[in-house]
């Protein structure tokens, strides 16, 4: 069985540091080139394995392993950022205020609302936030003008952005005078503003309602929920890791 491998051979430094809820796997190894991460009072490196009867810590923190992971749907409203820094008075998780070690997927803009997921589970944000996987995400935007057909065409064709870069195709529609729906399959950096500034626009509301097959629903703002079984059963199929 796959446990009793692990005990045997082990396992990879930041795979254990993700399954521990630290940080995605990415994250993970950050933290250990930074030289935050301790096995059995020694530095850790990249490629480290830990076993069974290791002490790992973090910031002299003892980090330990769980076995169920926590999903949860949260209703980041604006002004609140998606970071786990203590340093930031308006992070996440201080404003969450969860019993276990959690931390985001992926990122929403600050000035943004809406959901975003929250997780334990290293591998599983990976996979959401994986550029090349391509994995839904759906917005509803309200602009400053009225939007046009042409505007709409070129939303969903693809703008090319400030820094050159031209973005992918996707699905966009108009639903107001001044709001229309977009489907996302990549996450460049304050993507929709962005998109929307290079054709003469200014975004004054931002949500995102859907993650993959989760959606915000009458989640009230500031508030969290567990996702369900059927949510979570449909949400690792469309991930590959059922």
């Amino acid at each position: 069985m796959a446990g009793d491998k692990e005990e045997r051979e082990g396992v990879r430094l930041n795979k254990f540091l993700s399954e521990a809820g630290t940080a995605s796997r990415r994250g993970s190894d950050r933290v250990i080139e930074e030289g935050r991460v301790t096995i059995n009072g020694r530095t850790g490196v990249l490629g480290d394995k830990v076993f069974p009867e290791d002490k790992v810590c973090v910031d002299g923190k003892e980090i330990k392993r769980v076995s169920e992971d926590i999903i949860l749907a949260f209703y980041k409203p604006a002004g609140i950022t998606s970071t786990s820094d203590p340093g930031d008075e308006d992070n996440v998780i201080d404003f969450i205020g969860y019993p276990r070690r959690i931390f985001s997927i992926g990122r929403l803009d600050k000035d943004s609302e809406g959901l975003l997921l929250m997780t334990n589970n290293g591998d599983l944000a990976d996979r959401i936030m994986r550029s090349k996987n391509e994995h839904e995400k759906e917005y509803m935007v309200r602009v400053d003008k009225d939007i046009t057909r042409e505007f709409i065409e070129k939303m969903s064709g693809g703008v090319l952005l400030d820094d050159g870069r031209v973005t992918k195709k996707c699905f966009a529609e108009a639903v107001g005078p001044r709001e229309f729906r977009i489907v996302l399959r990549q996450g460049l950096n304050r993507q929709i503003r962005r998109m929307c500034g290079q054709l003469g626009y200014e975004v004054r509301n931002l949500k995102r309602i859907r993650v993959v097959n989760i959606t915000l629903g009458d989640l009230k703002e500031g508030r969290y929920r567990d996702i369900s079984k059927r949510e979570r059963d449909e949400l690792y199929e469309q991930l590959g890791l059922k």
